[in-house]
Protein backbone atom coordinates (compact mmCIF):
# COMPACT_ATOMS: atom_id res chain seq x y z
CA UNK A 1 0.00 0.00 0.00
CA UNK A 2 1.18 3.52 -0.83
CA UNK A 3 1.35 5.61 2.34
CA UNK A 4 1.41 9.20 1.10
CA UNK A 5 -0.84 11.86 2.62
CA UNK A 6 -4.05 12.08 0.61
CA UNK A 7 -3.83 15.76 -0.35
CA UNK A 8 -0.20 15.37 -1.48
CA UNK A 9 -1.11 12.24 -3.43
CA UNK A 10 -4.01 13.98 -5.24
CA UNK A 11 -1.82 16.97 -6.10
CA UNK A 12 0.74 14.59 -7.58
CA UNK A 13 -1.97 13.09 -9.78
CA UNK A 14 -2.69 16.58 -11.12
CA UNK A 15 -5.61 17.67 -8.94
CA UNK A 16 -5.47 21.43 -8.44
CA UNK A 17 -8.58 21.84 -6.25
CA UNK A 18 -7.99 20.06 -2.94
CA UNK A 19 -10.91 21.40 -0.94
CA UNK A 20 -13.94 19.40 0.30
CA UNK A 21 -16.58 21.45 -1.52
CA UNK A 22 -14.52 22.35 -4.57
CA UNK A 23 -14.42 25.67 -6.39
CA UNK A 24 -18.11 26.45 -5.81
CA UNK A 25 -17.75 26.35 -2.03
CA UNK A 26 -14.67 28.57 -2.19
CA UNK A 27 -16.53 30.99 -4.47
CA UNK A 28 -19.37 31.21 -1.92
CA UNK A 29 -16.87 32.04 0.83
CA UNK A 30 -15.28 34.82 -1.21
CA UNK A 31 -18.71 36.26 -2.05
CA UNK A 32 -19.32 36.81 1.67
CA UNK A 33 -16.37 39.23 1.89
CA UNK A 34 -16.37 42.73 0.45
CA UNK A 35 -12.87 42.49 -1.01
CA UNK A 36 -11.36 45.65 -2.47
CA UNK A 37 -7.95 46.57 -3.84
CA UNK A 38 -6.79 47.82 -0.43
CA UNK A 39 -8.09 44.83 1.57
CA UNK A 40 -5.29 43.16 3.52
CA UNK A 41 -5.62 39.38 3.26
CA UNK A 42 -3.77 36.49 4.87
CA UNK A 43 -4.17 32.97 3.51
CA UNK A 44 -3.06 30.29 5.95
CA UNK A 45 -2.12 26.98 4.30
CA UNK A 46 -1.94 28.68 0.93
CA UNK A 47 -0.58 25.51 -0.71
CA UNK A 48 0.35 26.18 -4.35
CA UNK A 49 -1.10 29.70 -4.33
CA UNK A 50 -4.11 29.13 -6.57
CA UNK A 51 -6.62 31.10 -4.46
CA UNK A 52 -4.15 33.93 -3.83
CA UNK A 53 -3.54 34.32 -7.54
CA UNK A 54 -7.23 34.25 -8.44
CA UNK A 55 -8.14 36.86 -5.81
CA UNK A 56 -5.31 39.21 -6.67
CA UNK A 57 -6.17 39.04 -10.36
CA UNK A 58 -9.85 39.73 -9.68
CA UNK A 59 -9.58 42.41 -6.99
CA UNK A 60 -6.05 43.80 -7.35
CA UNK A 61 -5.38 43.22 -3.65
CA UNK A 62 -2.17 42.30 -1.85
CA UNK A 63 -2.15 38.91 -0.13
CA UNK A 64 0.26 37.18 2.20
CA UNK A 65 0.38 33.38 2.08
CA UNK A 66 1.68 31.17 4.86
CA UNK A 67 2.38 27.44 4.68
CA UNK A 68 4.45 24.87 6.58
CA UNK A 69 5.09 22.83 3.44
CA UNK A 70 8.25 24.14 1.77
CA UNK A 71 7.62 22.12 -1.40
CA UNK A 72 4.15 23.65 -1.77
CA UNK A 73 5.63 27.12 -1.27
CA UNK A 74 8.15 26.50 -4.07
CA UNK A 75 5.29 25.60 -6.38
CA UNK A 76 3.35 28.66 -5.23
CA UNK A 77 6.36 30.87 -5.93
CA UNK A 78 6.64 29.47 -9.46
CA UNK A 79 2.91 30.01 -10.05
CA UNK A 80 3.12 33.59 -8.81
CA UNK A 81 6.04 34.34 -11.11
CA UNK A 82 4.22 32.74 -14.03
CA UNK A 83 1.30 35.12 -13.40
CA UNK A 84 3.59 38.15 -12.86
CA UNK A 85 2.16 38.90 -9.41
CA UNK A 86 5.37 39.21 -7.40
CA UNK A 87 4.46 42.78 -6.43
CA UNK A 88 1.07 41.67 -5.03
CA UNK A 89 1.67 38.30 -3.39
CA UNK A 90 4.07 37.42 -0.57
CA UNK A 91 4.93 33.93 0.66
CA UNK A 92 6.14 33.05 4.15
CA UNK A 93 7.16 29.71 5.62
CA UNK A 94 5.27 29.67 8.90
CA UNK A 95 3.03 27.88 11.37
CA UNK A 96 -0.69 28.61 11.80
CA UNK A 97 -0.28 28.09 15.54
CA UNK A 98 2.35 30.84 15.82
CA UNK A 99 1.78 33.36 13.04
CA UNK A 100 4.65 35.84 12.52
CA UNK A 101 2.44 38.94 12.39
CA UNK A 102 1.46 41.80 14.69
CA UNK A 103 -1.98 41.95 16.26
CA UNK A 104 -4.78 43.34 14.08
CA UNK A 105 -2.77 43.14 10.84
CA UNK A 106 -5.38 41.80 8.41
CA UNK A 107 -8.93 42.45 7.25
CA UNK A 108 -9.47 38.84 6.16
CA UNK A 109 -7.92 35.47 7.02
CA UNK A 110 -8.60 32.58 4.62
CA UNK A 111 -7.96 29.01 5.75
CA UNK A 112 -9.25 26.11 3.66
CA UNK A 113 -8.99 22.36 4.22
CA UNK A 114 -6.67 22.65 7.23
CA UNK A 115 -8.59 22.92 10.52
CA UNK A 116 -9.98 19.41 9.96
CA UNK A 117 -6.40 18.14 10.15
CA UNK A 118 -5.68 19.73 13.54
CA UNK A 119 -6.18 17.40 16.49
CA UNK A 120 -7.37 18.29 19.98
CA UNK A 121 -6.67 21.80 21.22
CA UNK A 122 -4.71 22.74 18.09
CA UNK A 123 -7.96 23.92 16.49
CA UNK A 124 -8.42 26.38 19.37
CA UNK A 125 -4.80 27.52 19.11
CA UNK A 126 -5.18 28.22 15.40
CA UNK A 127 -8.45 30.14 15.85
CA UNK A 128 -6.89 32.21 18.64
CA UNK A 129 -4.07 33.16 16.28
CA UNK A 130 -6.50 34.05 13.49
CA UNK A 131 -8.48 36.16 15.96
CA UNK A 132 -5.31 37.89 17.12
CA UNK A 133 -4.06 38.92 13.66
CA UNK A 134 -7.50 40.05 12.43
CA UNK A 135 -8.63 43.63 12.82
CA UNK A 136 -11.80 44.17 14.89
CA UNK A 137 -14.72 43.24 12.66
CA UNK A 138 -12.40 41.30 10.36
CA UNK A 139 -13.47 38.06 8.67
CA UNK A 140 -12.23 34.51 9.00
CA UNK A 141 -13.19 32.37 5.99
CA UNK A 142 -12.78 28.60 6.41
CA UNK A 143 -13.70 25.51 4.39
CA UNK A 144 -13.55 22.08 6.00
CA UNK A 145 -15.12 18.63 6.38
CA UNK A 146 -18.26 18.23 8.50
CA UNK A 147 -19.70 15.05 9.93
CA UNK A 148 -23.38 14.48 9.21
CA UNK A 149 -24.03 12.75 12.51
CA UNK A 150 -24.07 13.91 16.11
CA UNK A 151 -23.71 10.38 17.50
CA UNK A 152 -20.34 10.20 19.34
CA UNK A 153 -19.71 6.53 18.48
CA UNK A 154 -20.46 7.10 14.78
CA UNK A 155 -18.29 10.23 14.77
CA UNK A 156 -15.36 8.29 16.23
CA UNK A 157 -15.82 5.57 13.62
CA UNK A 158 -15.92 8.08 10.74
CA UNK A 159 -12.86 9.97 11.95
CA UNK A 160 -10.90 6.74 12.18
CA UNK A 161 -12.01 5.56 8.74
CA UNK A 162 -11.28 8.94 7.13
CA UNK A 163 -7.83 9.10 8.73
CA UNK A 164 -7.06 5.65 7.39
CA UNK A 165 -8.33 6.46 3.90
CA UNK A 166 -6.16 9.57 3.47
CA UNK A 167 -3.17 8.47 5.60
CA UNK A 168 -3.46 11.52 7.83
CA UNK A 169 -4.89 11.82 11.33
CA UNK A 170 -7.91 14.11 11.09
CA UNK A 171 -10.65 15.30 13.42
CA UNK A 172 -13.64 16.76 11.56
CA UNK A 173 -16.56 18.06 13.63
CA UNK A 174 -20.27 18.19 12.98
CA UNK A 175 -21.81 21.56 12.04
CA UNK A 176 -22.76 22.33 15.63
CA UNK A 177 -19.24 21.51 16.76
CA UNK A 178 -17.67 23.85 14.20
CA UNK A 179 -20.06 26.62 15.21
CA UNK A 180 -19.28 26.15 18.90
CA UNK A 181 -15.55 26.23 18.18
CA UNK A 182 -15.84 29.58 16.40
CA UNK A 183 -18.06 31.14 19.05
CA UNK A 184 -15.78 29.96 21.86
CA UNK A 185 -12.88 31.77 20.22
CA UNK A 186 -14.58 35.13 19.80
CA UNK A 187 -16.28 34.90 16.41
CA UNK A 188 -19.85 35.39 15.30
CA UNK A 189 -20.35 32.74 12.64
CA UNK A 190 -22.54 31.90 9.65
CA UNK A 191 -22.21 28.58 7.82
CA UNK A 192 -23.03 26.80 4.59
CA UNK A 193 -22.94 23.00 4.19
CA UNK A 194 -23.26 20.76 1.15
CA UNK A 195 -22.19 17.53 -0.50
CA UNK A 196 -18.47 16.88 -0.77
CA UNK A 197 -17.13 17.01 -4.33
CA UNK A 198 -13.44 16.22 -3.75
CA UNK A 199 -13.51 12.70 -5.18
CA UNK A 200 -16.84 12.51 -7.01
CA UNK A 201 -16.58 12.10 -10.80
CA UNK A 202 -18.92 15.05 -11.39
CA UNK A 203 -16.99 17.18 -8.90
CA UNK A 204 -13.64 16.41 -10.50
CA UNK A 205 -14.91 17.32 -13.96
CA UNK A 206 -16.50 20.54 -12.65
CA UNK A 207 -13.39 21.62 -10.71
CA UNK A 208 -10.67 20.44 -13.10
CA UNK A 209 -12.38 20.44 -16.49
CA UNK A 210 -12.79 17.30 -18.60
CA UNK A 211 -9.17 17.26 -19.74
CA UNK A 212 -7.92 17.79 -16.19
CA UNK A 213 -10.16 15.05 -14.80
CA UNK A 214 -9.00 12.60 -17.49
CA UNK A 215 -5.37 13.43 -16.67
CA UNK A 216 -6.03 12.62 -13.00
CA UNK A 217 -7.67 9.30 -13.89
CA UNK A 218 -4.82 8.33 -16.24
CA UNK A 219 -2.28 9.02 -13.51
CA UNK A 220 -4.44 7.24 -10.92
CA UNK A 221 -4.48 4.09 -13.03
CA UNK A 222 -0.69 3.78 -13.03
CA UNK A 223 0.47 0.74 -11.11
CA UNK A 224 2.11 2.73 -8.32
CA UNK A 225 -0.99 4.89 -7.76
CA UNK A 226 -3.92 2.54 -8.29
CA UNK A 227 -4.24 1.12 -4.76
CA UNK A 228 -4.15 4.51 -3.03
CA UNK A 229 -6.58 6.09 -5.48
CA UNK A 230 -9.01 3.18 -5.15
CA UNK A 231 -8.80 3.44 -1.36
CA UNK A 232 -9.69 7.14 -1.36
CA UNK A 233 -12.29 6.92 -4.12
CA UNK A 234 -14.15 4.07 -2.42
CA UNK A 235 -14.16 5.79 0.94
CA UNK A 236 -15.44 9.19 -0.19
CA UNK A 237 -18.01 7.86 -2.61
CA UNK A 238 -19.12 5.25 -0.11
CA UNK A 239 -19.67 7.86 2.62
CA UNK A 240 -21.60 10.52 0.69
CA UNK A 241 -24.34 10.55 3.31
CA UNK A 242 -21.89 10.73 6.22
CA UNK A 243 -19.64 13.62 5.20
CA UNK A 244 -20.21 17.18 3.96
CA UNK A 245 -18.21 20.27 3.26
CA UNK A 246 -18.75 23.20 5.59
CA UNK A 247 -17.89 26.83 4.88
CA UNK A 248 -17.77 29.14 7.89
CA UNK A 249 -17.65 32.92 7.89
CA UNK A 250 -16.46 34.15 11.26
CA UNK A 251 -16.61 37.84 12.17
CA UNK A 252 -14.18 38.95 14.87
CA UNK A 253 -16.26 40.35 17.67
CA UNK A 254 -15.29 43.89 18.66
CA UNK A 255 -14.17 44.02 22.27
Amino acid sequence: MYYEAGHIFLAKLGKTTLRPGGIDATAWLIEQANIKSDTKILEVACNMGRTMIQLSKKFGCKITGVDLDKDALKKAEANIKKNHLEDKLTLIHGDALALPFEDASFDIVINEAMLTMLIGDKKDKALKEYFRVLKPGGLLLTHDVALRTSDPAKQKELRSALSKAINVSVEPLDAAGWEALFRKNGFTVTQKCGDMTLMSPRGMIHDEGLAGALKIIRNAMKKENKAMFRQMFRFFNGHKKDLAYICSVGTKNKV
